[in-house]
C-alpha cells in the first residue's frame, strides 16, 4: 500500500497507573508505523497523568481535563485526531502488534464504506492467559445481522476490536456524554449502523482486561443502571429506525428481557419501564441465565429468589451465606422448638 493513512488510537485514561504503560506499549509496538495516540486523562487522582507523560512524544499527545466521564474523553480525543482511521483502546486493554496492520489490509484505503472486527480474549493479570475462542460474531456480516446476533446472543466486540474509517465515525457522530455504563451500547450500534457492513478480520486481536474492580463496565450505582437504560433505550432505537420488522423487535425485547434479569431486585421503577419496552416490542422468549447452582435454585425457588440468594453469596461469600443459612436454621429450631 503506497500511501499509508495515519491511525489516531485514541485512549481515555481515568485513574489507570497499574495498566496504562503496558497499553500505550502495545499501541507503540504496532507494526503499522503511521499512528498517533492521543491520551485524555479525565482528572485522574493517582499517577495516571505522569505516566501518560512520561510517554509524551511526537506519536503520543497527552491531553488532560477536569473529570467529565469517559464518552467526553473519547470525544475530546476524537476532536484532536487527524487520523484516516480511528482506533478506540481503552487504558487497560491491550494490542497485538499487527493488529491495526492486519485491518488496514483488510478494508484497504480510508474510503471503505465497512469496519473492521477482529479476534479478542479476556486476561486477568497476564494476556498469555487469554484464550482466544470463536464466537458466532466472528465473521462478516450486515450491520443490522451483526446487532441481532450479538443481542439476541449476548455476544459482544469491545471498543478496541473495531477499526473504524474516519468518515463513518464522523457520520455516525460523537459519543453521547449523558451515558457512563454501556455508553459503547448506543455509539458502536451508530457506527455500525452508519457503514456497509462489518468484515472479520482473523488474526487481528486484542486483549480485554477483566476483573479490573474500578473499570466503568463495573460500576452497579443507582446512576449507572439509568445510563444503562438510557443506552439500551437509544441503542435499539437506531435498530429499529434502519429496521423495523419482527426480528429486529425481538431482538430489542430480548435487550430489555436481559436488562431486568441482571438488575433484579434493584432499580424496580426500571425494571417496569424494561417490561414495558418488553410488551410493546411483542416480548421475548429469554429465560435468566446462570450457572448449575442458579438453575437449580431457580428450578424450586422462582428465578427472583435464586437472584436473591446468588447476590447474598457474591456479596458475603459462601463461608458467610453458608453461616447465614445454620444461624437461620438454629433461629427456626428456637422458635419451633422452646
Amino acid at each position: 500500500m503506497e500511501n499509508k493513512p495515519l491511525v489516531s488510537i485514541l485512549i481515555p485514561a481515568f485513574n489507570v497507573e497499574k495498566w496504562l504503560a503496558e497499553t500505550l506499549e502495545s499501541a507503540l509496538q504496532q507494526t503499522w508505523q503511521n499512528i498517533e495516540i492521543i491520551v485524555v486523562d479525565d482528572g485522574s487522582k493517582d499517577n495516571t497523568l505522569a505516566v501518560a507523560k512520561s510517554f509524551a512524544s511526537s506519536k503520543v499527545k497527552v491531553i488532560s481535563q477536569e473529570n467529565s466521564g469517559q464518552s467526553a474523553s473519547e470525544n475530546r480525543a476524537f476532536q484532536e485526531a487527524q487520523g484516516e482511521f480511528i482506533e478506540y483502546l481503552d487504558a487497560d486493554d491491550l494490542l497485538a502488534p499487527d493488529k491495526i496492520e492486519r485491518q488496514i489490509q483488510l478494508l484497504g484505503d480510508s474510503n471503505s464504506e465497512f469496519v473492521a472486527s477482529g479476534e479478542w480474549a479476556r486476561f486477568y493479570k497476564s494476556p498469555e492467559e487469554a484464550l482466544f475462542i470463536p464466537q458466532p460474531l466472528w465473521v462478516d456480516m450486515s450491520p443490522v445481522d451483526w446487532l441481532i446476533c450479538a443481542w439476541e446472543g449476548h455476544y459482544m466486540m469491545h471498543g478496541a476490536a473495531w477499526l473504524v474509517p474516519r468518515k463513518i465515525a464522523e457520520q455516525a457522530g460523537l459519543w453521547n456524554e449523558k451515558l457512563s455504563l454501556i455508553n459503547d451500547f448506543d455509539y458502536f450500534s451508530r457506527i455500525l449502523l452508519a457503514s456497509q457492513g462489518v468484515k472479520f478480520c482473523p488474526g487481528a486481536k486484542t486483549y480485554y482486561r477483566s476483573g479490573n474492580t474500578s473499570s466503568l463496565s463495573g460500576s452497579k450505582s443507582r446512576k449507572a443502571w439509568e445510563s444503562a437504560f438510557l443506552a439500551l433505550e437509544l441503542g435499539t432505537n437506531n435498530l429499529l429506525l434502519k429496521e423495523d420488522s419482527p426480528r429486529t423487535r425481538h431482538a430489542c425485547a430480548t435487550v430489555f428481557q436481559r436488562f431486568i434479569y441482571e438488575v433484579y431486585p434493584d432499580v424496580p421503577d426500571l425494571q417496569d419501564k424494561a417490561a414495558a419496552k418488553v410488551q410493546h416490542l411483542g416480548g421475548s422468549d429469554l429465560t435468566p441465565s446462570g450457572g448449575p447452582m442458579f438453575k437449580l435454585m431457580s428450578g424450586f425457588l422462582g428465578w427472583k429468589l435464586a437472584k436473591k440468594v446468588q447476590q447474598q453469596v457474591y456479596k458475603y461469600g459462601y463461608a458467610k451465606a453458608g453461616l447465614g443459612w445454620k444461624l437461620s436454621k438454629l433461629k427456626q429450631r428456637i422458635i419451633f422448638n422452646p
